[in-house]
């Protein structure tokens, strides 16, 4: 494949895991350019990424003031990617959930699509290392933005998605304001309704690895709050 790829990964606080990712991607079969966008970490992720990249010349890092969030992070990041030409941006979590082996297939898809999720919720896919309630939450959460949206997507809140550079062209990442998982939902919204073909590709999600998980009651509220807003901007079109 004769396109430029980009991998995104926003952090805060992933010391634990970052070596271990960026040596499983750069060991993949595929030339891929790899971004970090890091949110000042005090546990200093971002000063073990500058370390990293004395032997990857194709590890990016961008680190921010403060804590600003994953959606604003992606947003960063999509601009980095459309402003240096490439082709393909891919979205993943820098903690080990996401099987880096899914990748290349992922990849290939987008001959046919234009948005390629990462999806838990279709046959195939799954969950492990969860607890039955945040399974249902996750399930639950996922079904109330689908019939309010009328999205025909399983997996709305998934953080594993590849993009073709024209989506990102179209959809007006300046005006997206989501900062958690409502961003995950608002972006594939967002790609539906502006017309581009999306596929789901089933997935075994792993869970947080060596550290507890990053979902607090404010992202669940804004996540509610944000599929409401674009429920009613949707019938009032």
């Amino acid at each position: 494949m004769n396109k430029k790829i980009l991998i995104i990964a926003p952090t805060y606080n992933e010391i634990g895991n970052i070596n271990v990712l960026v040596e499983k991607l750069f060991f993949l079969d595929i030339d891929i350019h790899f971004l970090v966008i890091d949110d000042n970490s005090p546990d200093g992720t971002a000063s073990r990424v500058k370390e990293i990249q004395k032997k990857f010349s194709k590890l990016h890092l961008i680190v921010r003031k403060s804590r600003m969030g994953m959606g604003s992070a992606y947003v960063e990041g999509f601009k980095y990617a459309l402003n240096r030409g490439y082709d393909v941006i891919i979205q993943m979590d820098a903690d080990l959930s996401h099987d880096f082996q899914c990748i290349p297939e992922m990849i290939n898809l987008l001959s046919d699509y234009s948005l390629v999720l990462g999806s838990r919720y279709i046959k195939g896919g799954g969950v492990s290392d969860w607890p039955f309630t945040r399974i249902l939450l996750s399930r639950s959460a996922n079904i109330f933005s689908r019939i309010l949206l009328g999205v025909p997507i399983n997996d709305l809140t998934s953080g594993f998605k590849c993009i073709k550079r024209s989506v990102l062209e179209k959809i007006d990442i300046n005006s997206i304001v989501s900062k958690g998982y409502a961003f995950q939902i608002e972006m594939v919204y967002r790609i539906f309704v502006n017309g581009f073909n999306i596929v789901e590709y089933p997935i075994i999600f792993r869970g947080r690895r060596r550290e507890k998980s990053k979902m607090s009651l404010e992202i669940i509220i804004e996540a509610f709050f944000r599929v409401i807003v674009l429920c009613f901007n949707r019938v009032s079109r």
